[in-house]
């Protein structure tokens, strides 16, 4: 009987898994305009981690998951976010400056613009370099604390 619950479990974490990445990365790209992100994407999409964790197993996930990979990942993150800090130092530290150019589109009239991607300039992406550093800092300190655990009980 337990290995039928482990197949279910299995079975169910391939198919919901990818779910949850999309809906984190959803969260984490249009946190300008909606509740959420790059923070609450990140945990959202760091949960789908979790997730493979709990079917799979934390050596199984450290297998894929390696750690040259995971520290790209959250130096990007990094990376992008001072950049973008530094790109508007010209007027002042984080400055818009992509609202009203070519790359983001036109400067948003005044008064609510509800669903608007394209006059956001650098938020997007400083919501993506936030959700980078997230997931990766996330996800790490679950697969640690998981092959903690696991060798506790060994």
């Amino acid at each position: 009987m337990g290995t039928m619950i482990s197949k279910i479990v299995r079975t169910m974490s391939d198919i919901i898994a990818p779910l949850v990445f999309v809906y984190g990365a959803y969260v984490i790209i249009h946190g300008h305009m909606t509740p959420g992100g790059g923070f609450q994407g990140g945990a959202v999409f760091a949960s789908g981690a979790g997730l493979l964790i709990v079917a799979f197993g934390a050596y199984s996930l450290q297998q894929k998951l390696k750690d040259k990979q995971v520290t790209l990942l959250e130096s990007a993150g990094s990376l992008l976010f001072i950049g973008l800090g530094f790109a508007g130092l010209a007027v002042t530290f984080f400055f818009n400056f992509l609202v009203g150019t070519s790359f983001f589109g036109h400067i948003p009239p005044t008064g609510a613009n509800a669903g608007d991607f394209w006059t956001a300039g650098v938020l997007p992406l400083m919501n993506i370099a936030v959700g980078l550093k997230v997931i990766a800092g996330i996800a790490v300190v679950m697969l640690t604390i998981a092959l903690a655990t696991t060798e506790v009980k060994k």
